[in-house]
């Protein structure tokens, strides 16, 4: 049987449709598993927009555009579901429950993100989410495969991760039950403590959802899926491609923009980028391993749960520190249409160093360019980006510090089990080895393209602007340093 054969007739179950990873999976999905039945997608209503609304947005953007060309009738086969995961029962109607009685295949991948969410809204997203979507599931006889998209950040004192589940760091049952009792001011008291001092309300609660799906891995096909940092996509269905700022990407585009100088990282941390068509694939790949060899873990009366490390640093090694060295040489030849300053900066170990940089690149720059707006009548906006641009990056703290080691032989056992005639469509070991030169300019055109709403090539002002960064920014230094020389002469002599 080939992967798309599996896959035909299949009533498939996605939550976070919206997300980075379900745009990514759905796409793939219907483009290249044609003869599946439906996928229904859990959406929320919002800014007073339904769903249904909300769905047909999303199916005409541009993600979408190679789909819709070749499969132009694929549209009908999405069905939007009205939902919420924070709610009890995901908020789903009892009508709409019928309706999804016949579901075979579940990929929940619907999660809060934020590092810095408070610890009541992550742990009612992230892990009572996760077990009202079990409970649902408990009831649906014709499932076969249940996906839980995971992170391999999930147990972040652990630096050699294994693909296996972890001790629970805290009682699942215990947290849910304190998130529904005590208010949020009251929870973020003991949350350090609590969270035995996890980095973010994230991990911990995505580690506790892990364990809430080990527990039913008797009553449930069930897997988790964990992938590492979800970054653009490398080929399909077009290059470059990314719908939000995390992770690598708003760190270059901050750093083209100018308004991002220094950062308090390790230069030398080898990061894990995978990016999100390779993501894409292997959820449509483990599924159909977990399926074909289901009947054979039945009779093996297997005890583990099956993991998959979805990550790529032990295939392609890229640091931090080079990671800014390609963006910056880069995008000074493919510059922004709203940049304000030279792209540059770099980051540095030394905490009390980046402070200063801070002080004096950030909140200084900010502090001008935000008087300037007001004095032409305009919002200033500087300032205020800036704190966020802080308490982000302070948030990620320990991910920039920090090396991790995550063990992926079930990842990389996927590609081995694609048919032979189907490698192009779902392999992904031959894009597994980036050319991060190339990977990153494909990025920086993304980020233009999708996220900025720029052409993806520079305009020629563009280019003539950063001509004139480049001589005032040589300027201000000239004028910086020999002002710092100035002032040590002067101390020097009165110390003669």
């Amino acid at each position: 049987m080939s992967i798309a054969e599996l896959y035909k007739d299949q009533e498939i179950f996605v939550t976070g449709a919206t997300g980075f990873v379900g745009k990514a999976l759905i796409e793939k999905l219907l483009r290249s598993c044609p003869k599946l039945s439906r996928i229904y997608v859990l959406m929320r209503p919002k800014k007073g927009i339904d769903i249904e609304d909300r769905l047909q947005q999303q199916w005409e953007t541009k993600l979408y555009d190679r789909l819709r060309q070749e499969q132009p009738d694929s549209r009908s086969k999405l069905v939007a579901i009205a939902g919420d995961v924070e709610q009890l029962g995901l908020g789903i109607s009892p009508p709409d429950l019928e309706r999804l009685k016949n579901v075979t295949i579940v990929y929940h991948s619907a999660a809060s993100v934020r590092f810095d969410d408070h610890l009541r809204a992550a742990i009612l997203m992230n892990t009572r989410g996760t077990h009202e979507l079990v409970k649902i599931a408990l009831g649906w006889r014709k499932l076969r495969a249940f996906v839980h998209v995971s992170t391999t950040y999930s147990n972040p004192s652990v630096l050699e991760v294994e693909e296996k589940v972890y001790p629970p760091i805290a009682d699942w049952r215990t947290t849910i039950k304190l998130a529904e009792t005590y208010d949020e001011e009251t929870l973020d008291i003991f949350n350090l403590k609590y969270g035995n001092f996890q980095p973010n309300t994230y991990t911990f609660t995505k580690s506790l959802a892990e364990q809430v799906v080990n527990e039913y891995r008797d009553r449930l096909p069930v897997f988790i899926f964990r992938p590492s940092i979800v970054v653009s996509t490398i080929e399909e269905p077009m290059p470059g491609w990314a719908d939000n700022f995390n992770g690598p990407t708003g760190l270059l585009v901050a750093c083209g923009v100018g308004i991002l100088r220094s950062q308090n990282c390790d230069p030398h941390v080898v990061a894990d980028f995978v990016p999100a068509d390779i993501v894409a694939r292997t959820l449509v790949t483990s599924v159909f391993k977990f399926v074909k060899e289901s009947e054979v873990k039945v009779k093996e009366k297997s005890d583990d749960l099956y993991v998959v490390n979805c990550a790529t640093a032990n295939i392609s090694p890229i640091t931090m520190g080079e990671v800014i060295e390609i963006g910056k040489t880069y995008i000074r030849e493919n510059p922004f249409e709203k940049t304000l300053w030279l792209p540059g900066g770099s980051i540095t170990m030394c905490p009390v160093l980046h402070f200063i940089r801070f002080i004096t690149q950030h909140l200084l720059m900010a502090a001008v360019v935000d008087t300037l707006l007001r004095l032409y009548n305009e919002k200033p906006f500087l300032m205020k980006l800036q704190r966020r641009i802080f308490a982000a990056f302070s948030a990620l703290q320990v991910f920039a510090m920090t090396e991790w080691h995550f063990k992926n032989d079930n990842f990389k056992a996927l590609h081995k089990i694609v048919p032979q005639n189907e490698v192009s469509t779902f392999g992904f070991m031959q894009h597994a080895n980036l050319n991060y030169v190339d990977f990153f300019q494909h990025g920086i055109r993304g980020a233009k393209e999708f996220l900025l709403k720029e052409s993806p090539e520079s305009s020629s002002s563009a280019r003539f602007r950063m001509k004139i960064f480049y001589v005032l920014d040589y300027l201000f230094r000239a004028i910086a340093y020999s002002f710092i020389l100035r002032l040590a002469y002067r101390f020097l002599v009165s110390l003669w």
